[in-house]
């Protein structure tokens, strides 16, 4: 475990990087689109810039950025293009954690090399684990795993036979096999594919309890555990799509400006867009708010208690929800624009597909309403559900 309960602050060297990669990103995305994942030449630039590393444990050579720097480079990302945002986020999140909670062998051989390394995969679908001397048999199939098309490493989710323990397994890709299915309306340049695991050895040192908070090397960040650490993902995403959603929307109508008719002449747009604007603006305060506490919590040297966990998962929901009406009245404003193929509709079908994501999902809105009602003494937050 960790000597430290430090919360790291590693600057805004890694922000000014990923706003300087607008220009490349925005000028990607359509290949990217059609292609069904990032372009090399994306992913490159990503490297190039350190952004990979920014979950990464300091020790480990990873910049180990607290929660608000992250969600200030993710809504960056995500406003440059939702799904480079999602890419970066899912991956930096796996190689966040599994630099902070694997044994050091397995950390030795994968974090060796000119650059970080890629995991990707899904924590939401549990395979099988058969016990074996010195590790584990993982079979199953998982789904959604965004960004695999350019990771070298799987982070899957299994339960050991026998005790139903949930760990994460760490495989190399040579024992996956990529299904390829990714056909879908938005977020199409993730290549979110499904994947397959026939049986392959896992070692004891490649895999640690999905529900472990007790990092074995970085700072406080990681005393979040994995789920709460999504958190930060998601709402840095819905922070970037929010954004650009209404800063399109902005541009349209200043470009009709003066033209007989258009909306940038209608008292109702105005009205409207007002209103927009500040169910956008309230709802990033809540996320902001919700990741003060929670930062002064972690720097303060203990976890989070049941109340900041729900505000954490409250504000999120509310932000994706909030963002996903902003993206109806942006859609509904845009007229043929939006109807066309363009930025506007690609916006309005990558927030659709994110915000059906089980963790923007009705059953922690459910169990936030039981919690602030106080309906749940005594329970705390386990995966996606309060429980004794």
């Amino acid at each position: 475990m960790s000597d430290t309960p430090r919360l790291n602050t590693a600057g805004f060297t890694l922000l000014e990087r990923a706003r300087d990669l607008r220009t490349l990103i925005e000028r990607e995305a359509d290949k990217a689109e059609a292609q069904a994942r990032l372009t090399d030449t994306v992913v490159d630039a990503l490297h190039e810039a350190g952004i990979f590393g920014i979950w990464v444990p300091a020790p480990l050579g990873g910049a180990e950025s607290s929660p608000k720097e992250l969600l200030a480079v993710f809504e960056q990302l995500s406003y440059a293009d939702p799904s480079t945002g999602w890419v970066v986020m899912a991956t930096t999140l796996e190689n966040g954690t599994a630099g902070a909670y694997l044994p050091d062998e397995a950390i030795e051989r994968i974090f060796t090399g000119p650059r970080m390394p890629l995991i990707a995969g899904q924590g939401t679908r549990a395979g099988v684990a058969v016990p074996e001397k010195g590790g584990f048999r993982l079979s199953g199939q998982w789904s959604f795993a965004s960004g695999m098309p350019h990771a070298q490493y799987a982070h899957s989710l299994g339960a050991i036979e026998g005790t139903d323990e949930a760990r994460i397994f760490i495989t190399p890709m040579e024992d996956v096999k990529m299904l390829g299915n990714w056909d879908v309306l938005g977020l199409r340049a993730t290549g979110s594919i499904d994947y397959s695991i026939d049986g392959a050895f896992v070692p004891d040192s490649y895999s640690h309890v999905f529900s472990t908070n007790e990092p074995l090397r970085g700072g406080a960040v990681y005393r979040l555990g994995l789920l709460d650490q999504a958190l930060i993902c998601h709402s840095g995403w819905a922070l970037g799509i929010g954004r650009r959603l209404l800063d399109e929307l902005i541009r349209y109508a200043g470009e009709r400006s003066g033209r007989p008719g258009q909306l940038a002449g209608s008292d109702a747009f105005h009205a409207d867009f007002a209103r927009a604007e500040v169910k956008y603006r309230a709802a990033k305060a809540l996320i902001h708010q919700a990741w003060d506490d929670a930062e002064r919590a972690l720097a303060a040297g203990r976890t989070l208690d049941v109340r900041e966990e729900t505000m954490l998962r409250l504000a999120l929901n509310h932000m994706t929800s909030t963002v996903t009406e902003v993206a109806r009245f942006v859609y509904a404003s845009g007229g043929t624009s939006s109807l066309r193929d363009g930025l506007i509709q690609r916006l309005f079908r990558d927030i659709h597909a994110g915000a059906a994501h089980i963790l923007s999902g009705p059953q922690f809105l459910r169990e936030c309403g039981r919690e602030l009602a106080g309906l749940a003494p005594g329970e705390t937050w386990a995966v996606l559900n309060l429980e004794p």
